[in-house]
C-alpha cells in the first residue's frame, strides 16, 4: 500500500498534498460560506460558517487519508435541540445515525467521503458540528459553527408631521439602520421567532429644513437604501381632499342642475297648455236648451194670450182690477 505521507519521494508527497487541498477546497468551500480559519493543522481546526437561509452546506472532516481512517464520528449540537451522532466504522463498514432530521446526511458513502451535507438550511439548524476522525496515528477534529443568516424585509413609510419609519423585519442577525441626513431618531429592536430580530427606527425632521431623507440598512446578507420626500404628506392630504370631498360636491351640483331644469321645464309646459273652448259647454247645454224651448209655455207660439183692450179712462181709474187673461 502506498502511503504518501511516509514516502521518501518529496515530489510524490507534494503532488498528493496539492491534490488533497484542491479536492478539499472544491468539495467543502461554498461561495456563500465564510471561513474564519483556513489553516490546516490536522490535529484541530475550528471554523465559522455563515450561510443564507435556503442554501445548502457541505461541512468537511479533517484532511486525513481514508486508508488510515478507523472511525469517523459527527457530533452535532444544535441550539435548543438534543445532540445527535453520525458515525462510520471503516473496519466493518457500519454506520450509526441518531439524527432524525433528514436534512443532515452524509455527502456520499462515508467510506469514500465522510463529509456532512445539510440541505435547505434554516435558523433552527444553527449549532456546532464536530467531525472527529480516529487513525492509528491519533485523533483529528474539525469543528464548524454554523450560523444561518436571514435577510430582513426592509420597508419605509412616511407618517404625519415629517416623521419617517424605517423597518428591517425578521432579520438574523439584527440589521443596522442609519439615516441621511441625521434626524431626531428612536431605534428599537424586537425579538421574533427563530432568533430573528425586527429593527424599527422612527425619525423626525423639521418640515422646511429637509426635503429628501434616506434610510440605510446594513446586514450580512446585503445592504439596502430607501428614500422618500417629506413633502409627500401635503400631497397625500391634497389627494385625500380631492378624492373624498370633490366628488360629492360635483354630484350635488349635477343633481341640483337636473332639478332646476325639471322645474323650468314644468313651468314652461304649463304656460304653453291651450285654454278650454266653450264649444264643449255649449254642446253639453244644447239638449237642455232645446228641451226648455219646446216645453216652456212662454215660448209656445201656438197659444197666444189675448189681452182685453182698455180705454184710457179705465186705465187711469184707480182701484180698477184687471182679470188675468184666460187661455182658450
Amino acid at each position: 500500500m502506498l502511503c504518501p505521507w511516509r514516502t521518501s519521494d518529496p515530489a510524490l508527497f507534494l503532488m498528493w498534498l496539492l491534490f488533497s487541498v484542491l479536492d478539499y477546497r472544491s468539495t467543502c468551500m461554498n461561495e456563500k460560506q465564510t471561513i474564519q480559519n483556513t489553516s490546516l493543522p490536522l490535529a484541530e481546526v475550528n471554523t465559522t460558517v455563515m450561510l443564507q437561509r435556503g442554501k445548502e452546506a457541505v461541512l468537511c472532516c479533517p484532511l486525513v487519508p481514508l486508508a488510515e481512517v478507523v472511525l469517523v464520528t459527527w457530533k452535532i449540537l444544535r441550539r435548543g435541540k438534543p445532540s445527535c451522532v453520525l458515525s462510520y466504522r471503516a473496519e466493518t463498514q457500519e454506520t450509526n445515525e441518531t439524527c432524525t432530521d433528514r436534512r443532515i446526511t452524509w455527502v456520499s458513502a462515508p467510506g469514500l467521503r465522510p463529509h456532512l451535507h445539510i440541505g435547505a438550511v434554516t435558523p433552527d439548524l444553527d449549532g456546532h458540528y464536530l467531525c472527529e476522525i480516529a487513525t492509528p496515528d491519533g485523533n483529528f477534529q474539525r469543528g464548524h459553527d454554523l450560523q444561518v443568516l436571514v435577510p430582513p424585509a426592509v420597508t419605509l413609510s412616511l407618517e404625519k408631521n415629517a416623521t419617517v419609519v424605517c423597518e428591517a423585519a425578521t432579520g438574523k442577525p439584527a440589521a443596522q439602520i442609519s439615516w441621511t441626513p441625521d434626524g431626531d431618531c428612536d431605534t428599537k429592536n424586537e425579538s421574533d421567532v427563530n432568533d430573528t430580530v425586527t429593527v424599527r427606527s422612527t425619525c423626525h425632521w423639521a418640515v422646511h429644513s429637509v426635503s429628501v431623507v434616506t434610510c440605510l440598512v446594513s446586514h450580512l446578507t446585503g445592504n439596502k437604501s430607501l428614500s422618500t420626500e417629506l413633502n409627500q404628506g401635503a400631497d397625500k392630504n391634497l389627494e385625500s381632499y380631492v378624492q373624498y370631498i370633490i366628488p360629492p360636491v360635483v354630484i350635488l351640483i349635477i343633481m341640483g342642475s337636473l332639478w332646476l331644469l325639471k322645474i323650468i321645464g314644468c313651468r314652461k309646459c304649463k304656460s304653453e297648455k291651450p285654454e278650454a273652448t266653450p264649444v264643449v259647454e255649449e254642446d253639453e247645454m244644447q239638449p237642455y236648451a232645446s228641451y226648455t224651448e219646446k216645453c216652456n209655455p212662454l215660448y209656445d207660439t201656438g197659444n197666444e194670450v189675448k189681452m182685453p183692450q182698455l180705454s184710457h179712462s179705465e186705465v187711469d181709474r184707480p182701484g180698477l182690477k184687471t182679470s188675468p187673461p184666460t187661455r182658450n
